[in-house]
């Protein structure tokens, strides 16, 4: 019984690699696929590379955006998180469930708002604010993820580093940060994908096409010229832009499911 059991899960299991992975075998298969007899499959990277303004200037913009929203939002999850935690004040819990309906409300909703934020900073069409603005829309989710991690430590940690002479603030970094880690990776992760695949956002605030993301690019690539679409140059176009989500989340997988587990059990 216990064998056919384990039959089963591991032809479910394979049945749902398989059905996970087809889409993106399918699609890095017609990125190699030539658009005209004798036109080899690298034929479509070349004609994507030579794009606009070329593909590695959409990268570099992305990943400027990306490092910003990364950084941005760890930094200051990170802080909330453990004043959350560990600190003490008034209206503590309102703030933090105040935080928390944010993400109840669709972001769209506040795209404008933000649009004449950043015109009062003078950051509109600018890497930095389109940054800002996808920091901001996952404050609220890195806020919960890390106050989770820091309550998930035992108290006892911070009050021996502050006996040892430890400061707070050296405390939170000699000591708090590698206990709460597996939640920093797994918020920055969040934080790359979403600044890495977002379209809405830079569709609105970038309006150079020299500044244009990688999504904004491919969605121009994909309105074709005169009503014809570059099929096997939008195909790869897609395999270069899920590269990096799949090689980041592999690399830190691991700490990815610690982090989800974190603030489960106590002690």
């Amino acid at each position: 019984m216990n064998r056919v059991r384990a039959a089963g899960l591991h032809v479910t299991s394979a049945a749902l690699v398989v059905l996970f992975l087809l889409p993106l075998l399918w699609t890095l298969y017609s990125s190699l696929t030539g658009r005209e007899a004798g036109d080899s499959g690298t034929g479509n990277y070349r004609r994507l590379a030579d794009y606009g303004s070329g593909l590695g200037t959409y990268l570099v913009n992305t990943t400027v955006v990306a490092l910003v929203a990364v950084t941005v939002t760890v930094v200051a999850t990170t802080l909330g998180g453990y004043a959350m935690a560990r600190l003490a004040f008034p209206g503590r819990t309102l703030l933090f469930l105040v935080t928390l309906a944010i993400l109840m409300v669709p972001y769209t909703t506040i795209l404008v708002p933000l649009y004449i934020l950043l015109g009062w900073l003078g950051l509109q069409n600018s890497l930095l604010g389109l940054g800002l603005v996808m920091a901001v829309l996952q404050l609220p989710f890195g806020l919960f993820m890390m106050r989770n991690s820091f309550e998930a430590l035992p108290v006892e940690l911070e009050e021996a580093a502050l006996i040892d002479g430890c400061s707070i603030g050296g405390a939170l970094r000699r000591v708090l940060l590698r206990g709460v880690l597996p939640g920093v990776v797994t918020v920055a992760l969040f934080s790359f994908l979403a600044a890495w695949n977002e379209f809405v956002a830079p569709l609105i605030f970038l309006t150079d096409g020299e500044k244009f993301t990688l999504p904004v690019a491919l969605f121009n690539l994909q309105s074709g010229s005169l009503g014809s679409v570059d099929f096997g140059a939008l195909q790869a176009g897609v395999v270069v832009s899920a590269l990096p989500c799949v090689a980041v989340f592999l690399v830190l997988q691991r700490y990815y499911v610690r982090g989800f587990t974190s603030g489960a059990l106590k002690g």
